[in-house]
């Protein structure tokens, strides 16, 4: 029987969708010897298929391939980073659930990208801002994908990786994968025909082929954000700004928030960094204070 390796990019109901070197996507089920080793395919898993049905593209999955990486949720395998889209206006970025994004994907311990859409609707005052506001918390990329304005410079920090894309609906997000993966509604499509389901029925994370090694992951699980797990005093280390000040305030463990002689704050007041940013902090720290009082 023939075997060929590839990459799962669904998986739903006990079938994964492979799809291979010739960009031809497999339908396949998983041997049970993964089930005896408690080992679940994850999308995002380079594996081997033997075909056996290579007319209707069906095979079944022989063997998953060491992973480089692996998230639980989203549950996924091979990713390189991530990357936080939101849209500039229409709507306005919301700092709270911007802060949010950053904080789970940092959770994550993934290098992460902050992507601004749809900067044709802003002044450049208004990127200025934007620019000043999370200059410090990742790298930053501004675009707009109506205009392909900034796509380009943005694709080389896509080249040879995968990318798990994060962000709220009103983003610009279907725009994004149409432009950097002209096949994915092909893709779905082929997924949705072999299933017999209507496309968008089923919410599961899905791997979208950009070019040779290079991958955007779209999952409903970064679609809405809740930190209500997190202890409020380990907030401060998901703000990378406030790193160097580590230690340097008067007292130790200082949360940054009402104590004196606060070097975080003292670098607020000299605008090193953003007052956006550290009253969005403020907020989030409350927030999860209350949720660990009561």
């Amino acid at each position: 029987m023939n075997r060929i390796t590839g990459r799962i990019i669904k998986g739903i109901g006990g079938f994964y969708y492979v799809h291979d070197e010739k960009k031809k996507i497999f339908e396949c089920r998983a041997r049970g010897i993964f089930r005896n080793k408690k080992l679940k395919p994850l999308v995002g898993d380079q594996v081997v298929i033997e075909v056996i049905d290579p007319e209707n593209k069906t095979g079944n999955l022989v063997e998953i391939l060491p992973r480089s990486s692996e998230l639980i949720r989203p549950a996924s395998a091979n990713v390189d980073q991530a990357l936080v889209l939101f849209a500039a206006k229409d709507p306005d970025p919301n700092y709270i659930l911007l802060d949010k994004f950053l904080i789970t994907v940092n959770l994550l311990s993934l290098p992460t990208i902050l992507c601004f859409n749809k900067i044709d609707r802003i002044s450049y005052e208004e990127q200025e801002k934007l620019y000043r506001i999370y200059r410090g918390a990742c790298r930053l990329h501004f675009i707009s994908v109506k205009e392909k304005s900034g796509l380009e410079e943005l694709k080389s920090c896509l080249q040879g990786k995968t990318t798990v894309l994060a962000g709220p609906s009103g983003a610009g997000k279907s725009s994004f994968l149409n432009y950097f993966c002209p096949e994915s509604q092909a893709q779905t499509g082929a997924v949705s025909e072999k299933i017999g389901r209507g496309r968008h029925t089923t919410r599961h994370s899905e791997l979208f082929y950009v070019a040779e090694d290079t991958y955007l992951m779209d999952t409903p699980g970064f679609s809405s954000m809740d930190l209500k797990d997190m202890d409020y005093r380990e907030l401060r280390y998901y703000y990378p700004e406030f790193d160097s000040h580590e230690g340097q305030c008067r007292f130790q463990g200082c949360v940054h928030v009402s104590e004196p002689d606060c070097s975080v704050k003292e670098a607020v007041e000299a605008g090193t960094i953003s007052r956006e940013r550290y009253d969005s902090y403020c907020y989030l720290y409350e927030e999860l204070r209350h949720i660990k009082k009561y």
